[in-house]
């Protein structure tokens, strides 16, 4: 038979599974003989065993909880339900992951009309009993009979008022009385039912409630947010009352025993004189700084900050508190590792190992890579005051004020007179780069968190919000409207892309700080991590900036960014409309020493290190105009009487040549080494530009170490005949330079046909780079942005999927095709190199599975690579065994 209940002296740390967090820590509290008030914990298992039995506590689950209600009362030498000397419990749950103010509590449970009599005779305090009882019979009425707490709040506050008090302690006993007969009555309107007298009544409800608030609304949210399975359930801790609202020597508080914002070493928390727990969280009362308890309990204050001092050594980490001292004998209620910002996570992690606590590994360990995130970009200050008028997806983290612009151009004219803005689109796509450069920001009533927008300005290191749905954007009115708020272009907008709130007007901003401990942990983590960490940079700035964090190459240069300037793209647009092979080289010739240069400034940015440079990718009509923009355009002209023929032919001429070009699906089109087969002529281009760049940088003495890969191979012979090119071309230009130099010819692995030949498209590579974004939307056959905008948030919410595969790599079917690409070029060159370069290289759980892949790098956007580094250095310690 299953054992449900356990008393604290029963259990330990390690059975957090079994007795939630809480519950495992009070054990242990218990067993190292801190001043812990007696109890025991009812476990997860009684928890999903009350779920499947139709929400009812069975007989064998009612036994137990007797016999340990029978071994409290000996303990603590009261009786519950004794009116001579009742014992009162808490009711508390106590999930195995941290989940704090998402479940129920009951206080003070046991008092009824009998009981309350006889504690106030005990305590000789009858206004304490009757306040204790009003407490009880307003939590239970909340959590267990489910009437809304407002209803209690305001018949408190009617009371107050008629006595003329401002605060709970200025209210007699008398007053209690009243304002409990009104409880009463009230349960009695809204239940059709009586306040339950009968303590063990009162103690099996509450049970029940605390179980099933594992399922209420901010629970199943809370766990959907921080990936907490739902099958854990909750433990229950049923613990004697000690109480700190007996006078001026009694109190309550919570404290941390670091600096939860910080990371300093320094007491920190808060605490009020004659008040229970729920007191100091529910802002009736200002409470004081823990520091302030030193004078006011000296010794209970001397005891306490070792008892703090105690915990945290055995626990090894910072510890949130909760305390309660009665008459002047100081109770632990509580601890666990204290929540912290990212900030003070790094801190108190370098600080732990500094202080011999803990080993340089279990520091690393300590941080969450993606904690460090808010470290990297500018965020709003934490005590100003925010008017949120929407909420959308945090697609890039960061945050930015601007004013309102609508479109890329105005953007990018705007921001070099000086002006800071905010690009406020229904979607972007490749040609609002230039205005995604110019902005502040980037937010978008459509798209997901993997889409054009978030992609961008993820690798740029700007805050993104996507897909904003309560916006309303008319681009013709330059207005954007959200319920009764209307913003032109031109007014001020705020965001914060680390959690999607839109911010009517301007807010404070504090700069990102790299702290010495930050670039402490990141060391470490170089030492320890064994796979090499790259950036996806299209630009010298942001190659410089990926090395600044720690990049050790470029994984990914994506040349179709660099033909976005607003001064390229008519050349590119001349290239692609044009008639004859003469024509397109002549707009060629043009675009050659523009890429030249662009690959000069990022060689130049990477000296000594690899920079891989994907060829043109995108189909071409992502260049060009849109083609209803111009459907209009051209209805425009016919209308106009004064409009000459010619013009209106020339328009006509531009819209079939875009027709032509379109591609219903691009994912399938006319992309890619697609491209460069049919039109060899740009390929060449682009490789010319790459090698004379490299010898350039040669003979400046720069060491340009050049990679040149191919993109949306799916058929060995598409590699060998554009490998050819390359390989044609690179000779050209060294007989021509009279520079030799070193290179390697790979190809991006995004096609499941790439993967499943990979051991014949191996022969034809020095490299595979698996593009992880297209191989997953290939292997799904999911449109990415589409998926996100109408489906995919239904899949996860539904947990048809665990997690958004555009950001989280899908191991079990996408993983499997890099796992097999890896093994079958490996068999043809053991030394082939191996990396990924999509959204998932710089994403904890999907560099894990780089790792125990063998793969010899990851690359991600350049505010991604510290992440990186410390995920790679978690994995090589995590697998070490």
């Amino acid at each position: 038979m299953s054992k449900f209940v356990y008393l604290f002296d029963e259990g330990n740390a390690g059975m957090k599974e079994l007795l939630g967090g809480k519950g495992a820590n009070l054990a242990e509290m218990t067993r190292a003989g801190l001043p812990v008030p007696e109890g025991f914990t009812i476990s997860t298992e009684a928890c999903n065993q009350y779920h499947v039995n139709g929400r009812e506590l069975s007989a064998d689950m009612l036994a137990e909880i007797a016999s340990a209600l029978t071994d409290l009362e000996q303990r603590t030498q009261k009786k519950f339900g004794d009116p001579a000397n009742p014992l009162l419990v808490s009711v508390r749950s106590g999930s195995v992951f941290s989940m704090p103010g998402m479940m129920d509590t009951v206080l003070n449970l046991g008092l009824n009309d009998q009981t309350v009599e006889g504690l106030a005779v005990l305590t000789g305090n009858a206004r304490f009993a009757y306040d204790c009882y009003r407490r009880f019979l307003q939590m239970f009425g909340d959590v267990v009979l489910g009437i809304d707490h407002y209803y209690f709040e305001q018949i408190l506050e009617d009371v107050k008022h008629d006595r003329g008090v401002e605060h709970d302690p200025d209210l007699t006993a008398d007053d209690w009385k009243a304002i409990i007969e009104r409880y009463k009555k009230l349960v009695i309107k809204e239940t059709r039912s009586e306040f339950p007298q009968d303590p063990q009544e009162q103690l099996r409800l509450s049970i029940q409630a605390v179980f099933a608030s594992w399922n209420n609304q901010r629970a199943i949210v809370y766990r959907r947010i921080n990936k907490i399975p739902d099958h854990l359930g909750t433990a229950v801790n049923v613990q004697s009352m000690v109480f700190g609202n007996l006078g001026e020597d009694s109190g309550t508080g919570v404290a941390f025993t670091r600096n939860p914002s910080t990371g300093e070493r320094v007491l920190y928390g808060e605490f009020l004189i004659n008040a229970q727990g729920e007191d100091v969280v529910a802002g009736i009362r200002t409470p004081q700084p823990i520091s302030a308890l030193q004078n006011v309990l000296p010794e209970v204050y001397g005891e306490f900050e070792a008892i703090c001092e105690r915990l945290e050594q055995h626990y090894q980490d910072l510890q949130d508190i909760e305390f309660t001292v009665e008459r002047g004998k100081l109770y632990i209620l509580q601890t666990r590792n204290g929540k912290r910002t990212a900030h003070a996570a790094v801190k108190v992690a370098v600080d732990l190992c500094s202080e011999g606590v803990i080993s340089q590994q279990e520091a690393l360990m300590r941080v969450d890579p993606e904690a460090l995130d808010q470290l990297l970009h500018r965020r709003i200050d934490a005590t100003a005051k925010l008017n949120v008028i929407a909420t959308g997806l945090p697609a890039s983290p960061g945050a930015a004020s601007g004013v309102i612009v609508f479109d890329a151009d105005l953007a990018d004219k705007w921001a070099g007179d000086g002006r800071q803005v905010i690009l406020v689109r229904p979607e972007t796509t490749p040609d609002d780069i230039h205005g995604i450069v110019a902005a502040q920001g980037i937010l978008t009533t459509r798209g997901g968190m993997t889409s054009h927008a978030a992609v961008v300005a993820r690798g740029m290191g700007k805050p993104c919000i996507c897909g904003c749905e309560d916006l309303r954007i008319d681009l013709e009115g330059k207005k954007v409207t959200v319920r009764d708020v209307t913003l032109r272009e031109g007014d001020l907008l705020s965001i914060d892309g680390g959690t999607g709130r839109v911010i009517l007007g301007d807010v404070p901003l504090i700069d990102p700080e790299l702290s010495p401990e930050f670039q402490q942990l990141l060391g470490w983590a170089d030492e320890v991590r064994r796979l090499d960490v790259r950036a996806n940079a299209d630009n010298p700035e942001d190659a410089a900036k990926a090395r600044e964090f720690g990049a050790q190459g470029v994984g990914l240069c994506r040349t179709e960014h660099m033909f976005m300037a607003a001064e390229r793209v008519p050349i590119v647009q001349e290239m692609i409309l044009a008639e004859t092979f003469e024509e397109r080289m002549e707009a060629l010739d043009k675009l050659l020493p523009m890429q030249q240069q662009d690959f000069e400034g990022i060689l130049r940015s990477m000296e000594g290190l690899p920079v891989t440079i994907r060829l043109l990718d995108p189909p071409l009509h992502e260049f060009l105009p849109n083609l209803e923009d111009l459907v209009v355009e051209l209805t425009k002209l016919r209308l106009q009487e004064d409009v000459e023929r010619r013009t209106i032919r020339a328009k006509e001429s531009l819209i079939r040549k875009v027709r032509a070009l379109h591609e219903f699906n691009p994912m399938l089109g006319h992309r890619g080494c697609r491209l460069g087969i049919t039109f060899p002529e740009i390929y060449a281009m682009q490789v010319r530009a790459i090698f004379q760049a490299t010898a350039q940088l040669k003979a400046e003495g720069v060491d340009a170490i050049p990679e040149v890969m191919i993109p949306l191979v799916g058929h060995v012979n598409e590699l060998k005949e554009m490998r050819h090119l390359v390989l044609q071309t690179a000779e050209m230009v060294m007989e021509e330079t009279g520079h030799k130099f070193e290179f390697l010819v790979g190809t991006m692995i995004e096609i499941p046909r790439a993967a499943l030949t990979a051991d014949e498209i191996a022969q034809e590579a020095d490299f595979f780079s698996f593009g992880t974004n297209d191989l997953t939307q290939t292997t799904f056959g999911f449109s990415r942005d589409d998926a996100e905008g109408k489906f995919l948030q239904h899949y996860l919410q539904s947990k048809l999927l665990a997690d958004n595969p555009f950001q989280v790599l899908d191991q079990d079917g996408v993983g499997q095709l890099v796992k097999l690409a890896t093994e079958k070029g490996r068999t043809v060159k053991p030394g082939l190199k191996l990396g990924i370069c999509g959204e998932h290289g710089g994403e904890k759980h999907s560099i894990d599975f780089c790792y125990r892949t063998g793969l010899d790098y990851v690359s991600c956007s350049p505010f991604r690579v510290p992440i990186a580094r410390l995920a790679a250095a978690q994995s090589t310690i995590r697998h070490a065994h």
